[in-house]
């Protein structure tokens, strides 16, 4: 049987392909130490399980759930957004829980963009925004991100090519994966520019509380919901990745769009998970503050790690990783898969995030202090 053309255009997530290739290492005895991938490896709060535990117990725990995720984590969501971001939401109207953002991607590209049309995606960038624009038969339109910009969109020089086909752009601030951090002044001129070409502006934004002061969302911005929407996770903020917990936040009818996609693609989401998502989006402060000094310890022995490698990388970055620059303009991969098979240590070249990833790789924050401190040692 012949498969559908549109899976020649895209491959194998790379970590799929290449943790193939880390794990037979491991299975041949090698002690690789993974800072690659971006699990986090800490447990979620013992309420938030707690929360999940009880709700296996509820007379409606094993039943089919509502599309729309239950009343009551809307509203935690909408308690949140507002606690966390100052931002107003309607949890009746304006929010859709997600099984993980992930989905949402595929979700908001089905609901809204045809064969042709085209998006603009960040190059470096997270590499399923083009995969799922090519899925859908769209048009991925690379706009380059620069160091010297600080990673953000050159809206001047997107705005010199032919944008009227142009119906989705992604962005993800704080950025993955540079952590590059966009102020509201930034923000406000990717929704004007929005607005000008009619263009839905969608960011992705799972990395606000992880090492940084100033929690942003793009909703924030007046006039934004009328032609953004913003996508969140539990995934990196409170432990939970494995527990597949997003959102989707925009207004009613975009919303509505894509509510007719998800209700034809999944039954609702596990009861109890939805119990814990709504423990942990109620976190106290402490839960935040006592995440990052885990996080703060670990990238600092990551930025000593860097150095011994003589690679170079901002200290005002935010989130789950250090993005650093390679010794002497080296090729990406060349580096990492010497420091594999030499110093059984995997890191992600920039590579994987598009060709302005070059030159540059990503350390996960996700390892034990132990295990970074043996890789400053073998390094």
């Amino acid at each position: 049987m012949e498969v559908a053309n549109r899976l020649h255009s895209v491959e194998e997530y790379y970590f799929s392909k290449k943790l193939k290739e880390v794990n037979a290492l491991k299975a041949a005895g090698q002690p690789i130490i993974n800072l690659g991938i971006g699990s986090p490896d800490l447990k979620p709060s013992s309420y938030v399980v707690t929360a999940l535990t009880d709700a296996l117990l509820d007379a409606n725990a094993h039943k089919y759930q509502s599309y729309q995720g239950l009343p009551e984590l809307r509203q935690a969501i909408s308690g949140f957004y507002k606690d966390k971001y100052n931002v107003q939401i309607n949890p009746d109207s304006d929010v859709l829980p997600l099984m993980g953002s992930k989905e949402g991607i595929m979700h908001i590209s089905l609901a809204f963009l045809n064969k042709g049309d085209g998006v603009l995606i960040p190059n470096p960038g997270y590499p399923t925004y083009a995969s799922v624009t090519k899925l859908v038969q769209a048009n991925p339109i690379a706009y380059n991100l620069e160091e010297s910009n600080n990673w953000l969109p050159n809206l001047t020089e997107i705005e010199k090519q032919d944008l009227s086909k142009v119906k989705i752009m992604w962005i993800s601030y704080p950025h993955m994966p540079t952590g590059a951090k966009a102020t509201k002044t930034d923000l406000e001129q990717l929704v004007l520019f929005a607005k000008k070409h009619d263009i839905l502006l969608v960011n992705d934004n799972p990395y606000s509380f992880i090492l940084n002061n100033n929690p942003l969302s793009l909703l924030n911005i007046k006039g934004a919901k009328e032609v953004c929407l913003e996508l969140n996770s539990l995934s990196k903020t409170f432990n939970m990745s494995g527990w597949r917990i997003g959102m989707v936040i925009g207004s009613q009818a975009h919303i509505q769009s894509i509510l007719k996609v998800k209700s034809n693609m999944d039954s609702g989401m596990f009861y109890g998970i939805q119990k814990g998502a709504i423990a942990a989006l109620n976190s106290p402060k402490s839960w935040y503050d006592n995440l990052n000094e885990v996080y703060k310890t670990r990238r600092e022995l990551v930025w000593q790690l860097a150095t011994k490698l003589n690679c170079t990388y901002s200290k005002e970055a935010s989130g789950l990783f250090v993005w650093a620059k390679t010794p002497n303009k080296q090729k990406a991969e060349a580096f990492i898969d010497k420091l594999l098979h030499d110093k059984s240590l995997f890191i992600t070249p920039g590579t994987v995030f598009g060709t302005q990833g070059e030159g540059y790789i990503r350390f996960s924050l996700c390892a034990t202090t132990e295990e970074i401190e043996e890789a400053i040692a073998r390094i």
